[in-house]
């Protein structure tokens, strides 16, 4: 059993009017073969920054620091199309330091590698495919440009055999039909499903779903989560999913990462996070979430603060109920909430909890 992707530090900066500004701030974590890692929060928590720095998409004039390796597929008995047979990593915490620097660095792979890793070893599905695909080109040939882009040597015929494979494997309903028909001619699950063909055709490891189910109605996203978990087990991929909805990342993660303001303030397996919240911030998105058996849903007071006016000790001070002065001196550093158990906190009041 070998782990997919280590993190250390990973920090990007943008630059703006008044500076540069941090909106992922020293994110590490360890995320193992055939696991699922859900990181949740806020729109502007730095979700989705995080995910675009790993596939080497970051905006113009950003920039990446840290470590972030992906583990070759042969050190983890692992072929590029991932059909080793493989068991989900043990909990460990996200703030570990990887354990060893092999693999490629993704944040200093040149355009070249990413170009080559992208599809191949890595891959996205974007929060929304009709944005995300070509409104130009129809379904299959948009997913046979991701198989040639790494087999260019392949006959058509065996190109058009895989797109057809691929929509298949994506549950997509009549693929032979669904591949000749453009994105406006599908429906929103469609084209998600499509999204998701696109990005397993050239047998990635590594999936990052950033919002997969946020434009879908209820009975599409059970099927899209359906199908991931699907995939995930018959493929054996490293999952890494970002949502804001809490009830998704339950269903599909193991571990779960609550990200505020560019950092991680919570992290471990996804029963105890949930079950028994340890910082303020992720106790009130339990109380906004609907479908807990509650009357009332409780919002959290004001919002995410600005990346350029970030309070000086805890970024979630402002909006906390048991905000104390001690609060406002330094940014907390991430403890254990109970020992030995990998769940911890960005809380000087984590410890007690226990």
């Amino acid at each position: 059993m070998g782990t997919r992707l280590e993190l250390r530090d990973l920090t990007v900066e943008l630059p703006t009017p008044t500076g540069w500004v941090r909106p992922v701030d020293s994110v590490s974590f360890a995320l193992g073969e055939g696991e699922a890692l859900a990181v949740v929060g806020e729109s502007g928590s730095g979700k989705t920054m995080l995910a675009l720095a790993l596939m080497g998409l970051l905006p113009p004039g950003a920039r990446a620091a840290g470590d972030a390796r992906l583990q070759d597929a042969s050190a983890n008995g692992n072929g590029p199309a991932g059909h080793a047979h493989i068991t989900p990593a043990p909990s460990a915490s996200l703030s570990d330091s990887p354990r060893h620097a092999s693999g490629k660095n993704l944040l200093t792979a040149s355009p070249a590698e990413m170009r080559a890793l992208r599809g191949r070893r890595i891959a996205m599905i974007f929060q929304e495919p009709m944005t995300a695909l070509n409104p130009m080109m129809r379904a299959g040939a948009q997913i046979a440009e991701a198989i040639r882009a790494h087999e260019r040597g392949l006959a058509a015929e065996e190109v058009r055999r895989r797109v057809l494979r691929a929509l298949e494997r994506a549950a997509v309903p009549e693929p032979e039909r669904r591949a000749r028909q453009y994105p406006h001619e599908l429906s929103g699950g469609l084209r998600q499903r499509v999204m998701i063909a696109m990005a397993l055709a050239a047998g990635p490891g590594l999936l990052i779903a950033d919002e997969p189910t946020t434009a879908l109605d209820v009975t599409a996203q059970k099927q899209i989560l359906d199908l991931l978990e699907t995939l995930r087990r018959e493929l054996r991929l490293s999952l890494l999913f970002i949502t804001h909805d809490l009830g998704v990342a339950a269903r599909v993660a193991e571990r779960v990462g609550v990200m505020y303001a560019g950092r991680i303030v919570e992290e471990g397996a996804a029963t105890d996070v949930f079950r028994r919240p340890a910082h303020p911030y992720t106790t009130g998105l339990l109380r906004a979430a609907p479908g807990l058996g509650r009357n009332k849903l409780e919002s959290i007071p004001g919002t995410v603060p600005p990346l350029n006016a970030l309070p000086p000790g805890c970024a979630f001070a402002p909006r906390c109920a048991l905000h104390a002065a001690a609060c406002d001196t330094a940014v907390p550093e991430l403890i254990s909430v109970r020992e030995d158990d990998g769940h911890r906190a960005r809380c000087i009041l984590a410890g007690g909890k226990a």
